[in-house]
């Protein structure tokens, strides 16, 4: 645990020193080497399964995910660092508040139409930029087991921007059962939930990526129900043991 906590205060510095001074390529590969360093001091082991790689698109990528957790941000940013879309409360959060802006993360007050109206519009703007921008419209986090209804309202941007989703379906288990563990529902707080993972002899985190939908012309509600049936199917086959999709290759962050 100590460990990782001076790996964050490590983050802290680089976003701080480093950032402002290097090429969007180099704080991606510094993101994600910072990402995998992280998850190895958890104990966690990330698979990725489904799309051996995530496609390029000349209008912007977005990635839509369910949320369970934290740790869905270090697992996703160990695969392929990206922007998040996240709520403005969490700018606030000491320390952490302070890491995930420095890190890009755009944030956003959906209680306040005008405000989200200029969030999306900042999305949209950073998709054209040649950002991948991740969204969980979920909205908040769950179990793991269940998938709550999306928002369809966040995934306009990549509608306006022309550009294409990635599907994500994140999964933890812990010797190959499903694990709450990492879970940041109900009363569970960030130093409880931390504490479950560390305490956990080993947790895989296994992301599905599957196809890509192109969102052009589409309209939201439809993009939404697609990308929500297609992570709700592969989190359903991965219950049974028959997850969809090919090995996502050598890309576990713990080797």
């Amino acid at each position: 645990m100590a460990r990782a906590c001076a790996h964050v205060v490590e983050g802290l510095a680089t976003t701080l020193l480093v950032f402002p001074f290097v090429r969007q390529a180099r704080r991606r590969a510094l993101t994600r080497a910072w990402s995998r360093r992280l998850l190895r001091q958890l104990g966690v082991r990330l698979h990725v399964r489904g799309e051996a790689i995530l496609p390029a698109h000349p209008r912007g990528l977005m990635i839509v995910a369910n949320h369970v957790s934290w740790l869905d941000i270090v697992v996703l940013n160990a695969l392929e660092p990206s922007r998040f879309v996240a709520k403005a409360e969490l700018r606030r959060w000491l320390v952490l508040g302070w890491l995930i802006a420095s890190a890009g993360t755009l944030f956003i007050e959906r209680e306040r139409r005008l405000h989200a109206h200029r969030a999306n519009r900042a999305v949209a703007q950073a998709l054209l930029a040649g950002d991948i921008v991740t969204v969980f419209p979920e909205g908040q986090t769950s179990d793991g087991r269940a998938l709550l209804p999306f928002h369809a309202s966040l995934l306009q941007p990549a509608i306006d921007a022309g550009g294409a989703i990635v599907p994500a379906a994140i999964r933890y288990t812990d010797a190959g059962a499903y694990t709450d563990a990492p879970a940041y529902v109900g009363d569970a707080g960030l130093v409880g939930s931390v504490w479950r993972v560390v305490g956990l002899a080993a947790t895989d985190a296994t992301v599905w990526l599957l196809p890509a939908l192109d969102a052009d012309a589409r309209h939201r509600r439809e993009l939404a129900r697609v990308a929500e049936d297609a992570i709700r199917a592969a989190l359903a086959a991965a219950d049974d043991g028959s997850a969809p999709g090919k090995s996502g290759g050598p890309r576990a962050a713990s080797q």
